[in-house]
């Protein structure tokens, strides 16, 4: 089916020489989050205990990387000037920028698609086996979304920036999508009891946002979740 939903021209667009210090700044809590999410199993241990000597060692090592990395303008939107100017050419993606949006694909889909499992095998079972759906199902599917993004099959992962007033949709699409639902989930996950009618309201809720605010993406109703067409210049 045709494209129906709200869409950005490009040459309506300002255009930004530089990024402040600001915006630089307000990216860097993204990319902490995204690499302290990297090793799944132990982030759950966050939510199950709270944070253990080693979950501060992790952020320690998260903080220094990313912050060197800032410092050097080798993050998304972290840059001193915009990179892509042009959302139509055919430009080199930096490594720096595979890199980041690989892991942080894999801070979306893991985790969501790992919740998914738990709360439908609570909701069927009426047992939680959360934590052994993490130890033994984050990595293959960690392994799995890098090997796409090596591979440059992920959306904004791939080795040409060609694409991008396209793909950054399906990026923020997912983002928005999977935030709010597990906002939600982590809501009612401290509210509802952990029985298997409980698990399967949860599960059903959970669902309904990532449906709702998937629907809401497709149709450009979220923030940067409308294709840039027919223009000249766009500015991430």
């Amino acid at each position: 089916m045709p494209y129906t939903g709200r869409i950005e021209y490009a040459e309506q667009r300002k255009i930004r020489e530089r990024n402040t210090t600001i915006y630089r700044l307000a990216h860097w809590p993204i990319w902490i989050w995204v690499f302290f999410l990297a090793p799944g199993p132990l982030t759950f241990g966050v939510f199950e205990r709270g944070f253990h000597p080693v979950n501060w060692a992790w952020l320690a090592v998260v903080l220094l990387g990313t912050g060197t990395a800032w410092l050097r303008a080798q993050m998304p939107g972290c840059e001193h000037r915009p990179y892509i100017l042009r959302f139509d050419e055919d430009k080199p993606n930096p490594l720096y920028r595979r890199v980041c949006y690989t892991f942080a694909w894999n801070a979306v889909l893991n985790f969501a698609l790992l919740n998914m499992a738990g709360l439908a095998y609570a909701a069927a079972t009426g047992h939680w086996r959360l934590k052994q759906i993490y130890i033994y199902g984050y990595s293959p599917l960690c392994a799995v979304v890098l090997l796409l993004g090596i591979l440059g099959k992920l959306p904004r992962v791939g080795p040409s920036t060609q694409h991008e007033g396209y793909e950054r949709r399906y990026f923020y699409g997912s983002v928005w999508a999977v935030t709010a639902a597990q906002t939600v989930l982590l809501i009612l996950w401290k509210t509802l009891p952990a029985t298997r009618t409980g698990s399967l309201a949860k599960l059903v809720i959970f669902l309904s946002v990532l449906a709702g605010m998937g629907f809401a993406a497709s149709r450009g109703l979220l923030p940067r979740t409308r294709p840039i067409v027919s223009g000249e210049v766009m500015v991430d």
